[in-house]
């Protein structure tokens, strides 16, 4: 941990135990008891020990046949869903969208004449979903200018 590695005689003196020490110790048997690679007898009687000892080096010899802790696995992610205001946006764009190249297709005319409507349609539900990725930041209230304003 923070021993020092030169070779002068204070550097081969035991270093004392902390208690931060002894509790991440005591923490490494309390959860291999949990999970059934100690009794509980010999978690507890490890655990009088931990609390006994009063080196770093005593403390390695509870923990040294069992498992090096594993990081803990990191969080589920959720799917991400759209507002319901952006679903019926969309809902309605891609509706909106259906009837006009039905539209098109019984009108038949040789251009496709919806690629504009369309462009603005999806246009609008793309700035709704940017708007509501950046915070969805609310409309700035009026407020007078720094000048003042006579009425």
């Amino acid at each position: 941990m923070n021993e020092p590695r030169g070779t002068t005689p204070e550097s081969t003196a035991p270093v004392r135990a902390s208690d931060a020490e002894r509790e991440r110790v005591a923490a490494a048997v309390s959860d291999a008891a949990g999970e059934g690679r100690l009794s509980l007898a010999e978690a507890e009687e490890r655990m009088n020990l931990i609390y006994a000892s009063t080196y770093r080096h005593e403390l390695e010899r509870f923990v040294a046949d069992l498992p090096a802790a594993s990081a803990p696995a990191p969080p589920a992610r959720r799917p991400v869903v759209a507002p319901g205001r952006l679903r019926v946006h969309v809902t309605v764009a891609a509706v909106l969208s259906v009837f006009l190249v039905l539209r098109w297709v019984a009108s038949g005319v040789p251009f496709f004449w919806p690629a504009g409507p369309m462009l603005l349609l999806w246009g609008t539900v793309f700035a709704h979903a940017a708007y509501l990725r950046g915070g969805g930041r609310a409309v700035r209230q009026w407020r007078p200018p720094p000048w003042g304003v006579e009425r």
